[in-house]
């Protein structure tokens, strides 16, 4: 990323626009000219998933790395789970609970039929048991405690869980119940893609209530159980996130894993087995990880270039970016990356801090991979009669004589 940015200011080209005295300015920099070519990037096809719907996706850009059926509604079963938790966890972020609330035990949560914390009826649990309940030990009864509790009952809940669905962008989901078992009227819908849309706002949003989904196991009651999924036992980079099983959803996960700075999340629905849905998740995580990297281009408040002023009190003023940005590219290709940054006008002061100056693309194998708004970094006052006059007529002769 530091090479990257070095070239930044390697090549200017400036084109003149005669007719409005505008300048045209296009930075190109290339990591070719400095550091040679990369190896071309040989990636085999995406490995055959016996799924009836997948996706793979780079965490922190939203890259889709592999997908399949990812937008058509399918039960999710107990992946239902992962907003039950959301809502509760965003009610506790919000001030209108704490953890160590009671909640009151009804005889509906009580009866809830299978997996089960094993609450007693007319109990008052704390709302932390209630979440490690529904996240590590799957259990319908904490599902639909938590949600009378934050609703008054669970019908009005799976409403909050419908809106909350429509905020995150969850447009192929519709929930009816805060458990996710079936009946023989109904079922919770979810996309695989709205599944990881939940999972990744789950994982930026709560950083401190998601190592709750790596606990392996969880004691209420006296009664130990161990955390559904597997991966949390075979593989060390894996740290979330939810199992799923009925006879309509079949086998499903949601997983998370991190190694080396990267971090994907994947969705397997409708799989034959608790092995399989292991296994083919195993196998979506192998393959964004050997073939693909989550790579740097800016940090936060970066500047890229400086460029001309007119009629100001500065001569020049810097150009950068706000956020941090980060691309999803094929492993060892960001030698193979080019940026360009478009600036339309001729810039005349003055300029406030944070005004929008322009627009840069990186372009990967003719592919645009980013594009973002640059910013003036410093504000740039007017300057005097005298110093706009004499960039008026440089201006002028600029253009008379180009």
């Amino acid at each position: 990323m530091e090479l990257f940015m070095q070239l930044t200011n390697a090549i200017i080209r400036t084109v003149l626009s005669s007719s409005h005295f505008l300048y045209g300015i296009v930075f190109v920099f290339s990591l070719l000219s400095q550091i040679g070519f990369a190896a071309p990037a040989i990636i085999p096809r995406a490995p055959e998933i016996a799924a009836i719907s997948y996706i793979l996706i780079d965490a922190r850009t939203g890259h889709i790395i592999v997908e399949e059926n990812a937008d058509e509604p399918l039960p999710p079963a107990s992946l239902t789970k992962i907003m039950t938790a959301y809502i509760a966890v965003e009610e506790v972020l919000s001030g209108n609970l704490e953890l160590n609330d009671d909640v009151h035990i009804s005889e509906k949560a009580w009866r809830m039929e299978g997996s089960k914390m094993f609450v007693g009826v007319n109990t008052q649990v704390s709302v932390e048991d209630l979440l490690r309940g529904i996240i590590i030990q799957s259990g319908n009864d904490a599902s639909v405690a938590i949600a009378e509790h934050i609703a008054g009952s669970e019908e009005a809940f799976a409403d909050m869980m419908n809106q909350y669905g429509e905020v995150l962008g969850m447009s192929n989901s519709f929930f009816m119940n805060s458990s996710g078992l079936d009946s023989e009227l109904y079922y919770n819908t979810m996309s695989a893609r709205d599944l990881v849309l939940l999972a990744q706002a789950t994982i930026n949003r709560h950083a401190d209530f998601y190592p709750m989904y790596a606990e392996r196991e969880f004691t209420y009651n006296g009664i130990r159980q161990s955390n559904r999924n597997s991966l949390l036992f075979r593989d060390r980079n894996v740290d979330g996130m939810k199992t799923g099983w009925t006879d309509a959803a079949g086998y499903c996960l949601v997983a998370s894993s991190e190694r080396d700075g990267m971090r994907l999340i994947s969705v397997v629905m409708g799989t034959a087995s608790e092995e399989s849905r292991a296994i083919e998740t195993q196998k979506l995580m192998t393959y964004g990880f050997r073939y693909f990297e989550t790579h740097k281009l800016y940090d936060a408040d970066q500047v890229l270039t400086n460029v001309p002023v007119w009629s100001g009190e500065e001569n020049s003023v810097d150009l950068g970016i706000r956020e941090e940005v980060f691309v999803t590219i094929p492993r060892g290709q960001a030698p193979e990356m080019e940026a360009t940054v478009d600036l339309d006008e001729v810039i005349h002061a003055p300029l406030n801090n944070g005004q929008v100056m322009g627009v840069v693309n990186v372009v990967l194998d003719e592919d645009v991979i980013f594009q973002g708004d640059i910013f003036a970094m410093q504000e740039i006052e007017q300057g005097g009669i005298l110093k706009r006059f004499i960039d008026w007529l440089t201006l002028l002769f600029s253009d008379l004589f180009s």
